[in-house]
């Protein structure tokens, strides 16, 4: 106990500047835990109290509110458009973002590095509201870019926001060009952390440009790329709502490709105003998303243990 607070009075300037962080990850994050009663309860809202009366008043329901999530027809549907798109995001996003970062640190002029990096980096910061406007300005069936350029050409008009056919390629390509800046500034950030002397002794063994990447700069990213990775997979059953809502206009006949479970939550929540389904649908996304995370660890320790997380 001396040693502890010998440490806590040594550190104060440290942990003072650590004090807002961390009552942000208590208040935002630990505290709300205790709110996960919700999923098991059927919350009605008491008009004598607050929160805490309704859910002391609400009624055990135990495992029902899951229910709602596996009974649906659409459960495997739901389930497999969110895990699939997330693997594409994490393997092409990830191929797509490290290759950016090569090619960036292969140029020799820093202006045009960071020219390069700040176009790249804008779609990052752009609301879903607006790209989703971008998007339906190049696929509107009567007006949009796309399909006055297929008439231009002689082919027949697509309506674009009826036909489930390209979307899933749609949605893969706008969220990764949306987050592909973002990612290769951070493998970008890597890659100059690199020893020089490893490409020197390269060139002395005669290694070319390829080879110089490929024994060096990827082995050398390769614990980030791991870490990242399995971050990534931990939220493999979460998507972005704006992306799934706001590009593809909420369009019926899209909800085949693109109907993802926090989608389907929020339409059931607006349907309903069942606050213990949606409470139980956030609870199963975090506790899937936990398993994979702590197993996907697991796997990386085994192949590299530099690269795990914990």
């Amino acid at each position: 106990m001396k040693q502890f607070i010998k440490d806590m009075r040594k550190n104060w300037v440290l942990l003072l500047m650590a004090l807002p962080g961390a009552l942000w990850m208590i208040f935002f994050f630990y505290i709300p835990v205790f709110g996960n009663v919700v999923a098991f309860k059927d919350f009605r809202f008491s008009s004598d109290g607050g929160f805490l009366r309704s859910l002391y008043e609400s009624e055990w329901v135990g495992l029902k509110n899951f229910e709602f999530l596996f009974s649906s027809d659409n459960a495997w549907i739901i389930t497999r458009n969110t895990v699939l798109y997330n693997l594409g995001f994490i393997v092409i996003g990830t191929a797509c973002a490290v290759a950016l970062a090569i090619v960036m640190s292969m140029l020799r002029n820093k202006r045009r590095v960071k020219t390069y990096q700040t176009a790249m980096m804008f779609p990052y910061f752009i609301s879903w509201i607006i790209i989703s406007s971008f998007v339906y300005s190049f696929l509107s069936p009567d007006k949009g870019i796309v399909n006055r350029v297929m008439v231009n050409m002689g082919s027949s008009p697509i309506n674009w926001y009826t036909d489930p056919t390209y979307w899933p390629f749609i949605i893969i390509f706008i969220g990764i060009w949306k987050n592909l800046g973002y990612q290769s500034v951070i493998y970008f950030a890597s890659i100059m952390g690199i020893d020089p002397t490893y490409y020197e002794a390269a060139k002395i063994d005669g290694a070319n440009r390829w080879q110089q990447i490929r024994h060096v700069t990827i082995p050398q990213i390769v614990p980030l790329i791991s870490i990242l990775m399995i971050l990534a997979v931990g939220n493999v059953m979460r998507a972005d709502f704006g992306l799934f809502y706001n590009v593809p206009r909420n369009s019926g006949p899209l909800t085949p490709v693109t109907q993802v479970l926090d989608t389907f939550v929020y339409k059931g929540l607006a349907a309903s105003g069942d606050l213990g389904m949606s409470s139980a649908a956030g609870l199963y996304q975090s506790v899937v998303g936990l398993v994979i995370l702590v197993g996907a660890n697991a796997i990386v320790r085994k192949l590299d243990p530099d690269s795990s997380l914990f």
